[in-house]
């Protein structure tokens, strides 16, 4: 590979990709086999889990994970060999399944209509404290975070061990946009970006993220808009009404030969600092060598500090994470300045700064009233405001 065709930037774990897809001269073999192991059905966020192991968003992992890489996650945020890894991968069964499966042998992974997908060779079949992992990873294990609930309500016997896709996985959306982390990199390439910065959501862009994007886009070659479209909560902007609104956006505010816009399927765990890691882990794995954490990344309720996600970066080394993590303060309008600035920027005071909660956004889109135009760009309120008057 020329110097040219190099990507910049390494899998982590300073390695290649670990894509997990058959070659498809070999899927129908593996499909015939898959029919006659034991099924176990994968609920969204399994499935989720598993269109990440299978592109090589999540490597270095090369399956669900086993105990040794489990405990040392939940506890140290490493995997057993140390590389960083913050939150968790592992696939629950029931006890009653769990004791009919040994290491060494191979089940099918399915949807939940019984179609095979993918095939796990077992490693290892363990029992896990739910609670202290929802206490560990989130700092919580109360229903009332999303994400702890959705570990604490996860069966607690795991099987480990590297998986192989052989077939589609159904459901899919937003496929013209769906770039796998191979194809984001040849995309960076052929664009001849080397440094490129990502940033994640799962709210429609504002200003305040316009703003930070934009002040990225000054040090690096090139954005790649990356909105997170798996299972969300549900009074999340839905995934499609976003994306309409990253389109009219670009379109219309943003250099086209210097923006990419790419779904990224991950199921969202509102882990704050713990997912912030993980979603910068992502993105290096997707080719990018920046990395925006704003405010409460990955936040829910009041859970997290305000700064805890940019904070957490501190405890690795920056070769660690292999990815520049550019951490910005909350940004706003400023009457005074009349522009968009921070409080790094801006000597004046709240009173001359719009600032407006997102509940007071969604109240005002709620009622067809568009918030002004300084915090939220007219085209956009406008499609929001259909969106709600929709799903009344």
């Amino acid at each position: 590979m020329s110097a040219h065709d190099r990507d910049p930037i390494t899998a982590h774990g300073g390695g290649e990709l670990n894509e997990l897809k058959a070659p498809v001269s070999e899927r129908p073999a593996l499909a015939a086999h898959a029919r006659k192991l034991t099924p176990l059905a994968l609920g969204a966020r399994e499935l989720s889990d598993l269109e990440m192991l299978a592109s090589g968003a999540f490597t270095p992992l090369t399956g669900f994970m086993g105990e040794a890489d489990y405990v040392r996650s939940r506890d140290e945020m490493r995997l057993a060999s140390g590389v960083p890894w913050s939150i968790p991968i592992t696939l629950g069964i029931e006890e009653d399944v769990a004791r009919t499966l040994k290491p060494g042998a191979e089940v099918a992974l399915a949807c939940e209509d019984g179609t095979r997908l993918a095939i796990l060779k077992i490693s290892d079949i363990y029992k896990v404290d739910r609670v202290r992992e929802a206490e560990q990873v989130f700092g919580t294990a109360e229903d009332a975070h999303p994400g702890a609930k959705n570990v604490t309500s996860t069966p607690p016997w795991c099987v480990g061990g590297r998986v192989i896709l052989f077939e589609e996985i159904p459901g899919r959306t937003f496929m013209e946009y769906r770039l796998e982390p191979r194809e984001t990199r040849a995309a960076f390439r052929e664009r001849g970006w080397r440094k490129i910065v990502a940033f994640q959501t799962r709210n429609p862009t504002h200003r305040a993220h316009e703003y930070i994007q934009k002040a990225a886009l000054e040090i690096c070659d090139g954005l790649l808009l990356h909105p997170l479209v798996g299972e969300t909560k549900s009074d999340d902007v839905p995934a499609a009404v976003r994306m309409e609104t990253y389109r009219v956006l670009i379109d219309l505010y943003y250099p086209k030969n210097r923006v990419m816009l790419s779904v990224m399927p991950a199921h969202m765990r509102y882990g704050g600092p713990r997912e912030a890691i993980l979603h910068a882990i992502i993105r290096r794995n997707y080719g990018c060598t920046h990395f925006i954490v704003g405010r409460d990344h990955a936040g829910v309720g009041n859970y997290y500090g305000t700064y805890d996600a940019q904070k957490i970066f501190e405890r690795f080394e920056p070769e660690e994470i292999g990815i520049t993590p550019l951490s910005f303060e909350h940004t706003f309008y400023c009457r005074k300045c009349e522009s968009m600035a921070s409080y790094k920027t801006c000597p004046h005071t709240e009173a001359d700064r719009l600032l407006l909660s997102g509940t007071k956004v969604r109240e005002m889109l709620q009622a067809g009233q568009a918030p002004p135009p300084e915090y939220t760009r007219p085209e956009l309120a406008e499609i929001l405001i259909r969106a709600m008057r929709n799903r009344k």
